[in-house]
């Protein structure tokens, strides 16, 4: 029984990110965005408390030394928004012959998004990597990607008139991340006690702050109805290439780091940073970008399907990683 609660307790992450999407399947009201509990409000709040926390715990020369890092931030944007895209452009045409057109350009649109800010940087630092690098590079590919989403949209699907709006973008992303992280860095020589007298519980939060993104992703997956809306077959293809794409990318980022002799902490950003795709930026992009397209739920359903699913695989990895943290480097090598 003692091994059994010592268990539960290690695996407590993996137990939370299970419960919020079996709590989805029956109460998606109540946790959807702008629902009951608003917590859509109240991720943002728990974020911008993981980069409060990440600026208390960030050294300015650590700070320094992960934003001059030029290889690792060429490596992530090259995986988002080269790598991804190839895929496009050698499986598009068989896509297009196997599914309706619509969802195969969902697929498109899908592989030409930028990344996550949020999870990027929250599972970064679940797993112990370069978190002033995975910030960086989140914050960089929200930023381009306002320019090149919209540039290989119409380059890829042959769409014209998009417009985006460069400045709200660049302020929100501010807001989300870079002030939070100001006020910690400010505050950083007046707390930085307490937060090492409470390292156990520090350490806790943004895993938290993952599990309710968890809850609010599926929630917010099941009241627009992707599970419901399509056939089961077509919902069942997504889903598996979906999941195809993912597990492909993220090991290929991962093998691409060891590869070319990235740290482990580096490793780690890479793959977080280079391998998400963010449904937050991707949805509004998409209603100006599709505009009243009637085929716009079919459009946006891989990137709903892709976003619960890059969440909840890529947390086990991060939580894999931290395991992996004491191991010695040949035994890092070897996992």
């Amino acid at each position: 029984m003692t091994s059994f609660s010592t268990k539960l307790k290690k695996e407590w992450f993996l137990l939370g990110m299970l419960l919020a999407i079996g709590l989805a399947t029956v109460s998606a009201e109540l946790g959807r965005s702008d629902g009951p509990l608003q917590l859509d409000t109240v991720c943002s709040f728990g974020v911008a408390v993981v980069f409060f926390l990440h600026g208390l715990g960030l050294s300015p020369s650590a700070l320094k030394s992960g934003l001059s890092n030029w290889r690792l931030h060429l490596y992530i944007q090259s995986a988002t928004f080269i790598a991804y895209p190839l895929l496009w452009l050698i499986f598009g045409d068989v896509l297009l012959r196997f599914m309706p057109a619509a969802l195969a350009f969902g697929f498109c649109y899908l592989l030409v998004l930028p990344s996550t800010i949020s999870s990027s940087v929250a599972m970064t630092s679940v797993g112990k990597g370069n978190v002033p690098g995975a910030i960086f590079n989140a914050s960089l590919s929200s930023i381009i990607g306002v320019f090149i989403t919209p540039f290989l949209v119409q380059l890829f699907m042959g769409l014209e008139g998009v417009e985006l709006n460069l400045l709200d973008s660049v302020l929100s992303i501010s807001k989300l991340l870079l002030l939070p992280m100001v006020v910690g860095q400010v505050l950083r020589p007046y707390l930085l006690a307490w937060v090492e007298r409470n390292k156990q519980v520090v350490n806790k939060v943004d895993k938290l702050v993952i599990i309710l993104i968890v809850y609010n992703a599926f929630c917010d997956s099941i009241i627009n109805g992707i599970w419901s809306r399509f056939s089961s077959s077509l919902l069942l293809s997504s889903l598996l290439l979906c999941l195809v794409v993912l597990f492909f990318m993220v090991h290929l980022i991962q093998w691409g780091a060891r590869k070319v002799s990235f740290s482990r902490p580096d490793e780690i950003a890479a793959v977080f940073c280079g391998s998400k795709k963010t449904l937050a930026a991707g949805v509004p992009m998409a209603k100006v970008i599709f505009a009243a397209d009637p085929a716009l739920g079919m459009i946006l359903l891989p990137i709903m399907l892709y976003h619960p699913i890059q969440i909840f695989y890529c947390a086990l990895l991060a939580n894999r990683y931290a395991a992996e943290a004491s191991f010695t480097p040949e035994q890092q090598r070897q996992a």
